[in-house]
């Protein structure tokens, strides 16, 4: 029975201090029950990463094991685009992976160049352009899958096929064999580079969905146990997606090919026959892939600018679309040869042929990643003739394109510094005989790796001429007393005869800048590409047995040095001095637009802009233009800084528009090369 009597009682109860510590008490525990309670709920919760990492368990990787792949389980074609993250501004990622998946591609494919990441022996670097791991997580968070190739070698136009110019320090190692010091250098390198792309694999919740063997192997060797050793090397450090190999010719796809591992094919024309030969290998019960659809080419210095028609890779591409196979267009971006990487060839006959700064190679995206014709035709092609499914029936727009410096700007040049004004920012090698960069006893003893490099001695003024008992590599000027006297190039012997000398003292100055001006990346001239002088200079028939030698490189800490040298002088007194010639002259941007560095009515040499080296000029052509990305405009004032190792200018000029010469149709096709080898 209920009465009023106890809540009267109450109502008498006093609130002591003790009931409120107690109440505190019993508040702090439901916080905290509250508190685990959602703590434990939310780690329980997967993130995004995480659930992208638990969804891996469900994931089924590229599969090769019918005529056409299969990814999770289902028939997959794979519309894939080369674009090498180190020929592209990182600012500039995003718009050309958009523009790529918004042509209809659904993979976007990359090589690895390891003497980018590992210039010095021991010393690596993944940062800016370099940033590998982030390009292949922006190409997944866009929606793309990644082709991941790599190397230890790539080729691709670039200095030594990417491997790094330390290797050449020693002086009889084989490159792209079981030697074991090659061997070790490579275990090294993997030891740094696949743990940080093993959790990128598809099978790891990443993008990852194949990896290519080495490269184009059996255009340079046959050796089975080679490429056994490199798959393994890449397996013992847990990569497990899908391995292929990649090469051109009936001989290479004979001679690089792996057990069990798939053959894809390199072409430009005449895809029946490629993947006719490709099948009458590796049976006809696997899919077929094109890895490298040569979707233009690349150009060398005194040539012109080579292009692939519109009609002509239309009527290609149907082809291998018609017949299901996969494909991936290289290149589908270029991008820029930035510095001194850019590679080399050496013909038949012998005769050096290096590879200009530009690779736009005449690819769908150009060279600062506008849409081009062929992009167009590519995108409507890839709707009618792609498998059913792999194309969206609505294609999202290409990103807004990026501009354009407004007009032509000129840029004063204001100052000028002789090159040997520059000497004191080097310290000078003492040494009995010429040596190639590669064994200068600097960057970890590990050589020179690029560059320019002076060789400095004193002759009697009663000398007659000078000769080499080796080749120049590649191109030398040689100065007596500081005035140019003959240019020699690669592979060129005769005797020099001297002039300028001061016949009454033997206090003469004789100067050799040799410019090394990219190594050979494709062929088996790759071993022997060590650059400078290599062998011994005569002086009338005389070795000359004592050498001053400076090794310029153009790093970071030699252009912080150039750029606040003291030694700059008024460009108003240049006519008072020959010889190479540093200038320097500052623009102030109006945006962050792309320009062109217009360097007609300069001969030979480098530019910077605020210390980034945009590449190699040469009057001689295809390319009259510099490509400069905008990002390098972000300062209010800019230093363009050039290096003239002839005649300069007094002012550059900056324009919208890229001039790379005049436009020769070119048809590739390794197989009639192999033949023309054989006769």
């Amino acid at each position: 029975m209920c009465t009023k009597e106890p809540l009267q009682k109450m109502s008498n109860i006093t609130f002591r201090r003790v009931h409120g510590v107690r109440v505190f008490i019993i508040l702090l525990s439901c916080c905290a029950i509250v508190y685990w309670y959602m703590f434990a709920y939310r780690t329980r919760q997967p993130s995004k990463t995480q659930a992208s990492l638990s969804n891996a368990a469900e994931r089924i990787s590229l599969q090769a094991d019918h005529k056409y792949f299969t990814l999770d389980g289902k028939k997959f074609q794979i519309l894939s685009g080369a674009i090498h993250y180190f020929r592209v501004h990182q600012d500039y990622w995003k718009d050309r992976l958009l523009k790529l998946k918004a042509c209809g591609l659904n993979t976007v494919e990359t090589y690895v160049p390891w003497n980018a990441h590992e210039e010095v022996k021991g010393e690596f670097n993944f940062e800016g352009m370099l940033d590998l791991v982030s390009y292949i997580k922006l190409a997944q968070e866009l929606g793309l899958y990644v082709i991941f190739r790599p190397g230890p070698y790539i080729c691709s136009e670039w200095d030594l096929g990417g491997l790094p110019s330390w290797l050449l320090n020693d002086p009889d190692i084989g490159l792209r064999t079981t030697d074991p010091r090659f061997l070790k250098a490579v275990d090294a390198y993997f030891d740094v580079l696949i743990p940080m792309v093993e959790p990128l694999q598809y099978s790891e919740g990443g993008p990852i969905i194949a990896v290519q063997v080495e490269n184009e192997y059996g255009s340079y060797g046959s050796d089975l146990n080679y490429m056994v050793y490199i798959k393994e090397a890449l397996e013992k450090r847990g990569i497990k997606e899908l391995f292929l190999t990649s090469d051109n010719s009936h001989i290479a796809y004979t001679n690089g090919q792996i057990p069990n591992v798939l053959m894809t094919a390199n072409f430009q024309v005449k895809p029946e026959k490629h993947f006719g030969l490709v099948q009458s290998i590796q049976g006809d019960d696997k899919p077929l892939m094109v890895m490298e659809y040569w979707s233009g080419w690349f150009d060398h210095w005194g040539e012109d600018h080579h292009v692939l028609s519109v009609e002509e890779m239309e009527k290609v591409l149907v082809r291998i679309l018609d017949m299901g196979a996969s494909v991936n267009f290289y290149m589908f971006h270029g991008g820029t040869n930035f510095g001194f990487w850019n590679g080399a060839n050496s013909d038949y006959d012998g005769k050096y042929q290096p590879t200009i700064t530009s690779y736009d190679y005449d690819a769908p995206l150009s060279e600062s990643g506008d849409l081009t014709e062929k992009y167009f035709k590519i995108r409507e092609i890839l709707k009618r003739h792609a498998q059913p499914g792999m194309v969206p029936d609505v294609l999202p727009g290409p990103p807004k394109i990026i501009g354009k410096i407004s007009g032509k700007v000129e840029v004063q040049m204001t100052h000028f510094m002789p090159l040997k004004d520059t000497f004191s920012f080097v310290e000078p090698i003492e040494s009995d005989n010429v040596k190639p960069m590669e064994l200068m006893p600097i960057n970890n003893n590990g050589g020179q790796g690029y560059g320019y490099i002076l060789y400095r001695t004193v002759i009697d003024g009663k000398s007659k001429q000078i000769s080499f008992t080796r080749a120049i590599r590649d191109r030398a000027q040689i100065f007596v007393n500081g005035v140019e006297i003959s240019v020699v190039s690669a592979w060129q012997y005769a005797a020099i005869p001297l002039k300028n000398l001061k016949e009454t003292s033997k206090e003469n100055i004789l100067d050799i800048l040799v410019e090394n001006q990219g190594r050979v990346n494709y062929g088996t001239e790759i071993s022997q590409e060590r650059k400078g002088l290599y062998g011994q200079v005569l002086l009338d028939s005389e070795k000359i047995k004592s050498w001053q030698i400076f090794p310029l490189e153009f790093k970071s800490d030699y252009m912080a040095k150039l750029r606040a040298s003291v030694n700059w002088q008024n460009i108003a007194n240049i006519n008072n001095y020959e010889g190479p010639v540093l200038y320097k002259g500052t623009y102030t941007p109006s945006s962050t637009d792309d320009a062109f560095i217009d360097m007609q009515g300069w001969t030979k040499g480098i530019v910077f802009v605020n210390s980034f080296n945009l590449g190699r000029y040469w009057d001689i052509g295809p390319q009259k233009t510099l490509y400069a990305p905008g990002p390098l405009f972000k300062d209010q004032e800019v230093e363009i800084v050039i290096f003239e190792q002839h005649r300069g200018s007094s002012t550059v000029t900056l324009t919208d528009k890229a001039n790379l010469g005049i436009p020769v149709h070119v048809r590739n096709d390794e197989e009639e090369e192999d033949d023309d080898k054989k006769e």
